[in-house]
């Protein structure tokens, strides 16, 4: 898989992409992961990316041609599966989402900032937007971060254990059981019986309880 981002702050993206999970998947030829900077497509001796927003709002917005030039760039060097704008109003990210999106080859990620991108650049490139919850950041470079390792960590080989993923949160439409290692006792609290007995299915049986359990307390919108 490749994913290219867009951003006009590649620093932001530095650390979270040199190290764990996604620095492995790289090392192992499993992703590949270009930042691009779009200052250098700016306008004017300052590059210039952004501009007022017509109409008299406050804030500052990305302006088309930069994006179009670096966008139009890109496209020409290869197809994209999806070109993703993160953006609050964009369609919240879901496990099935993360899923769906890890059988891709190519993804492009733009990242808005100060009050987002021109509406064209929306209409003109745009395939998919997604939002990371129902709040406001100073950019879209945290929720690049966030929708990558989403997506990284489902392809395959990225993760020691392969099924590992499979038992995560939501996948089942059900939150994650409770989790316990040693010791078996701990200042009194101690592991459930069943999970050191060795019955497997009947530890199998008592992790699904647990997870419906959970899911009812916690998240009962999700067993609708």
């Amino acid at each position: 898989m490749r994913i290219d981002i867009i951003t006009v702050l590649p620093e932001l993206l530095e650390s979270p992409f040199s190290a764990s999970i996604m620095k492995r998947a790289q090392d192992k030829g499993l992703v590949e992961i270009y930042v691009h900077d779009l200052k250098p497509y700016g306008k004017g001796n300052y590059r210039h990316v952004d501009d007022y927003p017509y109409g008299g709002s406050s804030g500052m917005v990305i302006m088309c041609e930069p994006l179009d030039n670096l966008i139009s760039e890109l496209v020409a060097q290869r197809s994209y599966d999806e070109i993703i704008y993160l953006t609050p109003d964009g369609e919240t990210l879901h496990q099935q989402m993360a899923n769906e999106l890890s059988l891709t080859k190519n993804l492009m990620m733009i990242c808005g900032h100060y009050k987002g991108i021109d509406q064209r650049i929306r209409d003109m490139w745009v395939t998919k937007e997604i939002s990371i919850g129902d709040y406001v950041l100073s950019g879209g470079e945290f929720g690049a971060i966030i929708l990558a390792d989403a997506i990284i960590r489902l392809i395959p080989g990225v993760l020691g254990d392969e099924t590992s993923a499979l038992s995560d949160s939501f996948q089942d439409n059900l939150l994650a059981p409770p989790v316990y290692t040693r010791p078996s006792d701990y200042k009194g609290h101690k592991v459930p019986e069943i999970l050191l007995s060795g019955n497997f299915p009947k530890i199998e049986e008592w992790l699904h309880e647990q997870a419906v359990q959970r899911t009812k307390e916690r998240r009962p919108d999700l067993l609708k």
